[in-house]
């Protein structure tokens, strides 16, 4: 074939090298297709659980990676706690109820009831979002307990006036970032629905008013990531820190902020509408986790979906088709498919939550 197509002439070299393209457009089509469907989105979370959660004397955990038998982080164990109730949220499946509830204890067991000896804020915000989540979602009062607990003793060595207000980012730093404040204000927000406790609801106002007047572009959207005690700025935007601002905005009822985050986020964020790729073994490999779980939300409550949905179903699509043939893991450098050898859980994180909340392309025998 290759001597017989070195012999034609120019003209018809040309032309059968359309043809080439051509007919591979056509006979791969079927697998070009760019689109997923509910059973889908099962089976990519499905593969992360198999190939991470770990059951041990009566509680689970997430594993680190592939390799090995260390468990997730703190904070990447909480926000895979997320992720274990966006699944459920899609498909009301009460065997993922158990999951959560074994992940927390394990989390117990390892961690403790109360984490004072953590010195990350932030940490300990996304923790009581996943158990303040969990509370309302199923009614369990240790969760809410401990939820509580928790964020009102780090809101009390967080919380200062300097710089106007807001919660430092972790003891000893003089710095005040948007990965606590975001967080710090949607989980007193869900604890003030928790416990009908009006303060709450202020605390999570006064947190998002100071991150809006402190670290928002109001002209662009861009949340800058932290401010020093010095007036410093780090100017730089972080998906997660956009998606937590976006999901504040959103429950306390600033559309106009949430809808300028995150049309930021879709327009200057994004490269050929792709999400920025993160790295597996880091804190960004589920940074997009995050950022679509709280854009999509606002998308569905104020019906965005005309602007947002697209841009996110291309990503969802992107992440499904990045996945392995060997286990179908994706992790978060979509639409890179992804590699043999060791992956990571909060970097396969992603791709599994943007899949469980963004609706699918294509409806599915098990969609719900």
């Amino acid at each position: 074939m290759k001597q017989f197509f070195l012999k034609m002439s120019a003209p018809w070299r040309i032309r059968a090298t359309w043809m080439v393209v051509l007919c591979g457009m056509v006979s791969c089509g079927t697998l070009a297709v760019r689109a997923f469907t509910s059973a889908d989105a099962d089976a990519l979370f499905e593969a992360h659980t198999k190939a991470f959660y770990r059951m041990t004397n009566g509680g689970a955990f997430y594993l680190k990676s592939t390799e090995g038998s260390k468990p997730a982080d703190f904070w990447t164990e909480a926000e895979q706690l997320e992720m274990v109730l966006d699944a459920y949220e899609r498909t009301t499946n009460a065997q993922q109820l158990v999951m959560f509830n074994n992940l927390f204890r394990g989390f117990l067991a390892e961690h403790g009831p109360t984490w004072e000896r953590n010195p990350y804020n932030d940490d300990i915000m996304w923790m009581v979002i996943a158990l303040t989540r969990a509370h309302l979602l199923t009614g369990n009062p240790e969760f809410g307990n401990v939820a509580k607990t928790n964020f009102d003793f780090c809101y009390a060595r967080a919380a200062s006036t300097n710089l106007g207000g807001g919660l430092w980012w972790k003891v000893g730093v003089r710095s005040k970032n948007a990965c606590v404040n975001g967080p710090g204000s949607i989980a007193a927000f869900l604890l003030g629905r928790a416990t009908r406790e009006e303060n709450y609801f202020t605390i999570a106002t006064n947190l998002f008013l100071w991150e809006r007047a402190t670290l928002l572009d109001s002209t662009t959207g861009r949340v800058f990531d932290n401010i020093h005690v010095s007036g410093r700025m780090g100017r730089f935007a972080l998906t997660y820190n956009q998606g937590t601002f976006v999901g504040a905005a959103n429950l306390l009822g600033f559309t106009n902020e949430a809808r300028l985050a995150a049309t930021y986020t879709m327009n200057q964020m994004c490269r050929d509408g792709y999400l920025p790729a993160g790295g597996e073994n880091g804190d960004g490999g589920g940074f997009n986790g995050i950022g679509v779980r709280w854009i999509a939300r606002y998308m569905k409550d104020r019906g965005e979906q005309a602007t947002f949905e697209p841009w996110l179903e291309k990503n969802a699509e992107a992440a499904w088709q990045a996945r392995r043939a060997s286990d179908n893991l994706s992790w978060c450098r979509w639409p890179e498919p992804t590699p043999e050898g060791q992956r990571y859980s909060w970097g396969c994180s992603s791709a599994v939550v943007i899949m469980q909340v963004v609706h699918p392309t294509e409806p599915g025998k098990s969609e719900h």
